[in-house]
């Protein structure tokens, strides 16, 4: 819950990457005890979202376009692999694309009640699915590995980028996956990861973010 609380407060914005994370400040905005908020901070930061700096400070991960990049390199190699897997076993069938339809219906669904974290959730659960279907289960470890990170740019995305324009990414990935051409899948998701995640400028958004709440436009709160 307390792992949720953290990932949902970033995706939305409200909290926001580099900014110090205080286990008591957490524990009472949770309502929990500082056991719990510990041991969430500890998981990620295996996870690569908070970074333990000295005097046992915690502070979330800063997003640099190294770190960006990297993620975008990881995940494109991941997922293609996936996909190639998937339909080579056949399993790009009318089930197999099914259960990713089903995302894309959860992500309409959130768009339509403006829920940027629900929306990052069934932006999260179609990779999750798509790597699922490779039936490798070292890859969909190390995909589960970065599904916070990714959970956290698909939110931060949705702040200046239209829903529907993502939605209608994952509708064309999902048509060329249907079709099993390797080469047209390789390309998709390329474009798809790395092309469209690079024309958001995320250092750029998370300082207008952090302007605008220092200034007491925005509320820092769960």
């Amino acid at each position: 819950m307390v792992i949720d609380a953290i990932v949902a407060a970033v995706s939305r914005g409200l909290i926001l990457p580099g900014d110090r994370v205080v286990e008591t400040e957490l524990a009472q905005r949770l309502g929990v005890s500082r056991v719990p908020v510990r041991e969430a901070l500890r998981i990620l930061q295996s996870q690569g979202l908070v970074l333990s700096e000295p005097h046992k400070s915690m502070r979330l991960m800063p997003v640099t376009q190294a770190r960006i990049d990297n993620l975008i390199e990881t995940r494109v190699a991941l997922e293609t692999t996936a996909a190639i897997r998937a339909i080579r076993n056949g399993l790009n069938d009318a089930a197999g694309c099914g259960r990713l339809s089903e995302c894309i219906r959860e992500m309409e669904a959130a768009f339509a009640r403006s829920d940027a974290y629900g929306f990052a959730n069934a932006d999260t659960e179609f990779h999750r699915r798509l790597c699922q279907l490779s039936r490798n289960d070292v890859l969909c470890e190390l995909w589960e590995g970065l599904s916070k990170q990714a959970t956290i740019y698909f939110g931060l995305s949705t702040l200046v980028k239209p829903m529907d324009e993502i939605i209608a990414e994952h509708v064309v990935l999902l048509d060329v996956f249907r079709s099993g051409h390797i080469d047209a899948v390789t390309r998709a998701l390329q474009e798809h990861i790395a092309v469209q995640t690079h024309k958001v400028d995320f250092a750029a958004l998370i300082a207008a973010r952090r302007a605008d709440r220092e200034t007491g436009g925005r509320e820092d709160t769960f």
